[in-house]
């Protein structure tokens, strides 16, 4: 009761289990098909280079792909029926996977769901898991601004550290970035910065580069609404490859140019959240993987 004699009622939201996860990251676009998920993935799989543990939440509904990019198709998930708790599948370096493919009768069967199921499913998957001790959870946001990637930032409203923001780099795909900039603003969520998918192709025979989308857009864009550029990422045919074989990128290609980008992008998103990660002392995070020019293992 307030001071006033009016009964005032505190809502609470309930508790998602994250107390035990440092670092809460969305991956977010506005639209589809910028490879939103295959940069979840590889950030997820780059930081468990790094020696973090990580969680990854694949939160397209309608579209699940970060299982197949994990090689965790057919895999199902599983639930304590007296606790009601639902286990991540442990995938590759030990990184935690939940997504809705997992509760599916195979990854064919469509989700044919309005949007008050598909809010309550994800409320569930939100509410249910039981993570563990985790250095970082990536959440891969399905693409848009509407019901689903709203109704999981929602949730997560208070927990969230920041999204990472996808996008290609033709000034076509300028209006969608500002959206998502927008949609992070919104639900005070400090940007972590713009990630530019697709910037060149890279020729692995030739060693080549062409611009074929265009050329600086995701930095041109981080420059103007000044939020951070994290890096650009090369069209490299062996990406597609890894994808529809189940086998990460970054595991498979790890010498490549391309990895090497990723890595970078990792790299700067561990700095910007070091205090998170490791309490503020260098070299918290282990390297695992040395790619060429990088120093000797454990260096910070």
């Amino acid at each position: 009761m307030s001071r006033n004699g009016k009964i005032t009622v505190s809502i609470r939201q309930p508790r998602l289990g994250l107390d035990s996860v440092k670092l809460k990251l969305m991956v977010v676009s506005g639209k589809g098909g910028v490879g939103k998920s295959f940069v979840t993935s590889s950030v997820a799989t780059g930081m468990a280079l790094r020696g973090l543990r990580v969680g990854i939440l694949d939160g397209d509904v309608y579209g699940p792909t970060i299982p197949k990019m994990l090689g965790l198709s057919g895999t199902t998930l599983q639930a304590d029926e007296s606790t009601g708790k639902i286990y991540p599948v442990v995938g590759p370096l030990g990184i935690k996977v939940v997504s809705i493919e997992f509760a599916l009768p195979s990854d064919e069967t469509a989700v044919i769901w309005r949007a008050p199921l598909v809010n309550r499913a994800l409320e569930e998957f939100l509410g249910s898991v039981e993570w563990g001790e985790l250095d970082a959870l990536v959440i891969d946001l399905p693409p848009g601004t509407g019901d689903a990637p709203l109704t999981i930032a929602q949730k997560l409203q208070n927990d969230l550290d920041g999204s990472i923001i996808v996008t290609i780099p033709s000034e076509i795909s300028r209006r969608i970035v500002l959206k998502s900039i927008d949609f992070s603003a919104k639900l005070n969520v400090p940007v972590a910065g713009i990630v530019e998918n697709m910037c060149c192709f890279y020729c692995p025979e030739s060693g080549k580069t062409y611009y074929v989308f265009g050329r600086g857009a995701g930095e041109r864009i981080a420059a103007e609404k000044g939020v951070r550029f994290l890096g650009s990422i090369p069209l490299d045919p062996r990406i597609g490859e890894c994808n529809d074989r189940g086998e990460p990128y970054l595991l498979k290609h790890g010498d490549s140019e391309t990895a090497k980008r990723i890595m970078a992008i990792v790299d700067g998103l561990i700095e910007l959240y070091r205090d998170k990660l490791v309490g503020g002392k260098r070299g918290g995070a282990r390297r695992l993987l040395r790619l060429p020019g990088e120093g000797s293992e454990g260096e910070a």
